[in-house]
């Protein structure tokens, strides 16, 4: 038995969720005992993904916009996530994600994450309200 450590990115409301979903997705891929060590906050503004990729890339983008006042360029960085196999193609996944959006972006540095795997939210789903009879009256 070998002790690993591996992170997972999960797409949570507060830690404790986060955890219970972690633990939810693995408990049918690992043996023995497994604990959540660690849990921080990743600050991902978007995540686009790609099923081809096996890799995700963190990506630093500068959205620019004009300051009115001053009449100059300003700068708002941001960390977007793109699942890819290559630089290349994570490069084109985001340029993907990105060609509907009006804003003006430039890339300022891509790094391949040690990031396994993703779970994103999927909602459950909505059960069927049972009918309510009105009580019998005797």
């Amino acid at each position: 038995m070998k002790r690993v450590s591996e992170p997972y990115l999960v797409d949570a409301l507060s830690f404790t969720e986060a955890e219970a979903r972690i633990i939810e997705n693995l408990k049918h891929y690992v043996s023995g005992d497994f604990q959540v060590a660690n849990i921080k906050r990743a600050g991902i503004a978007e995540l686009f993904f790609n099923p081809a990729g096996d890799r995700y890339y963190r990506i630093k983008v500068n959205f620019i916009s004009l300051d009115e006042k001053n009449g100059v360029e300003k700068k708002t960085a941001v960390q977007m996530m793109a699942q890819a196999s290559d630089i290349r193609e994570a490069i084109i996944v985001l340029d993907g994600g990105m060609k509907n959006s009006m804003a003006d972006y430039t890339i300022v540095s891509i790094t391949e994450t040690m990031i396994m795997d993703v779970f994103p939210f999927v909602p459950e789903a909505k059960l069927p309200i049972p009918e309510m009879k009105p009580p019998i009256e005797e």
